[in-house]
């Protein structure tokens, strides 16, 4: 299941003429596109699908997509899991691997 997930960014910059970002989601980071949100800055919060920042929210609203997600267990599997806060934590290795 592909779901959109709230994320910090880091740092932003330009990478083949098109804006991008690298984006925290509590310890996991990775790169993000901002095609559809140049505006946003290092400290805002924007909600990630496939790669690709779809729009900003603030901090409390990230926090509250992200407990709702982590309440449903649909953060399991995609590498994050939290406690639903709005910078969220990698997922802790199980027993089996």
């Amino acid at each position: 299941m592909c779901l959109a997930i709230p994320g910090k960014i880091l740092e932003t910059s330009e990478r083949d003429g098109a804006p991008t970002a690298r984006v925290d989601f509590g310890g996991v980071t990775r790169p993000v596109r901002l095609d559809f949100v140049p505006e946003a800055q290092v400290g805002d919060y924007v909600i990630v699908h496939v790669g690709f920042a779809l729009s900003r929210v603030d901090a409390e609203e990230a926090a509250r997509t992200y407990q709702l997600l982590a309440e449903m267990g649909l953060l399991e599997g995609e590498g994050l899991e939290g406690e639903g806060t709005a910078e969220p934590r990698a997922r802790e290795p199980d027993a089996e691997g």
